[in-house]
């Protein structure tokens, strides 16, 4: 087993996992500190260390709100502790790996957590690697800057960096990646066989690597719950922001913290900048994001991806079927076309026409799968094959969650184990079904193939304009077929115009 490794900075010592078949090396430094004068800057190069650094702990997790203090689902689901280690000194990564011998080749996955850009960390227990990592996956998570740490804009720090003024979470990221292309070898990794995944904001992050200035780190991409698209309505934090816009917030929230220059503001304590941060956030709804820069980002994603430029890679992409609904609030049937007709314009008669639009719930009209839709229009313009999936399993607990948005990391990470609901046989089964197409999809680049059985899984058959495919992941097992109806191919075009006018 790979138990020690020479990194580029240093050797590492990893200890073996549950699965002692599995080498895990937690907080290996992939970046220098962002602290001091480095805070708001892009990542700089890690320093080399003496001896053997024992990588048994992840390192702390993002400046960020204290995790586990309130009683909403995801507390419930896995940010329990209160207690974490939180540090700006955060740029640390984690490897599992399966490799005896460090000329293995094995294919990589690189994790990216979500949560809004604000919140999130490696160490959830759900990001457990093992059971990817035994599948003859290496796999990786990275750990990146969120809020006003990863996603300032300022006058002074385009004045100051104009090559990255702004954007340092996703530059993190991209840190991470390139640490892995030098150093993953060592580890029984193949660094020219590297798919990138994450999950709500971790998957905006990936689809931001695919049209931004990651393009030629990786060959395949995996995004969960990360191509959102809105019929009704433009903001969502997932969607970067207008660059000019963020700077002026970002003005206000260094005034905010009393003081009147970058240099002044990365003197203070970095738990008094949370904290601000926070309630800056709070008061004035803004959330510190990613946002058009010019530089790593040169435009909306959707755009880029429409018009061809993106990384030309293999997909694999889809959502829960209850999260983030779109729908139209309206007072009654003749508010709702006075809105339908000014969102839509000359195509509000076609939006109209479908019975679907008139499906109301109080004061709720036009129920649409704004992910869904927007997966499938952006993989209609991808030359390589796309995988799209829809997760629709029934969810147990006294709360009755339905397939809320992030439940599925449970299964795509096989992890059910360490969750507290009351999962049983069906459940694990499709959870092991759900980590063998994924990283089926990892290796290859295709996620069919046999289960642990040895007998073969339903086919998986690419997402295209001719083929409208998919993998429906049910109570009962994966269920392939396409489900797009009229209205969701209007939708789905409606979203693509947007997007192109963005």
């Amino acid at each position: 087993m790979l138990r020690k490794v020479m990194t580029e900075n240093g050797e590492v010592r990893g200890l073996a996992g549950n699965n002692t078949r599995i080498t895990v090396f937690k907080g290996i430094p992939f970046a220098a500190p962002p602290v001091g004068e480095l805070r708001w800057k892009a990542p700089q190069p890690a320093k080399n260390w003496e001896g053997v650094l024992d990588a048994y702990k992840f390192g702390p997790i993002s400046m960020q709100d204290v995790p586990g203090l309130s009683d909403d689902i995801y507390v419930r689901d896995w940010h329990v502790d209160p207690e974490i280690d939180m540090d700006e000194d955060c740029l640390y990564l984690n490897v599992w790996t399966n490799a005896k011998s460090a000329d293995e080749k094995l294919p990589v996955l690189i994790w990216f957590f979500g949560g809004g850009f604000q919140w999130g960390y490696p160490p959830e227990m759900e990001f457990n690697g093992e059971n990817i990592a035994k599948r003859g996956v290496v796999f990786v998570s990275v750990n990146y800057r969120l809020g006003a740490f990863g996603f300032l804009a300022h006058e002074e720090l385009s004045k100051e960096s104009p090559e990255a003024p702004t954007n340092f979470g996703l530059l993190d990221q991209q840190a991470g990646i390139k640490w892995v292309k030098r150093n993953i070898a060592a580890f029984g990794g193949d660094p020219d066989n590297i798919t990138i995944m994450g999950q709500s904001a971790g998957g905006g992050s990936v689809f931001s690597h695919l049209t931004g200035s990651s393009q030629g780190l990786f060959q395949k991409a995996v995004i969960m719950s990360g191509i959102i698209g809105f019929p009704y309505f433009n903001d969502f934090i997932i969607v970067p922001r207008d660059f000019e816009a963020v700077q002026k917030k970002g003005d206000e929230f260094i005034k905010s913290l009393g003081v009147n220059t970058i240099e002044e503001a990365r003197k203070l304590d970095a738990s008094f900048v949370r904290d601000k941060a926070s309630e800056f956030r709070n008061k004035n709804n803004f959330f510190f994001c990613p946002s058009i820069d010019g530089c790593f980002l040169k435009e909306n994603q959707t755009k880029a991806f429409l018009e061809g430029r993106h990384a030309h890679v293999p997909m694999m992409s889809g959502n829960t079927s209850d999260e983030f609904k779109s729908f139209i609030v309206a007072e009654n049937d003749e508010d709702f076309e006075k809105k339908a007709r000014e969102i839509f314009g000359d195509k509000a008669d076609e939006f109209l026409s479908f019975k679907e639009a008139h499906v109301k719930n109080g004061n709720q009209y036009a129920f649409a799968n704004g992910i869904e839709c927007a997966v499938k229009g952006v993989f209609e313009h991808n030359d390589k094959d796309c995988y799209y999936y829809l997760f629709n399993p029934d969810i147990p607990g006294w709360d009755n969650p339905g397939t809320f948005h992030s439940v599925d990391l449970w299964f795509f990470f096989e992890t059910l184990g360490l969750c507290w609901r009351p999962f049983v046989g069906r459940h694990f089964d499709l959870a092991r079904q759900i980590c063998n197409y994924l990283t089926n999809f990892v290796k290859t680049g295709d996620p069919n193939g046999n289960d642990a059985d040895g007998t073969p899984m339903p086919t998986w058959a690419p997402y295209t304009a001719e083929n409208k495919a998919g993998m429906e992941f049910t109570s009962n097992g994966p269920v392939p077929g396409a489900r797009d109806s009229e209205f969701d191919e209007f939708i789905k075009e409606w979203l693509n115009k947007k997007g192109l006018e963005m």
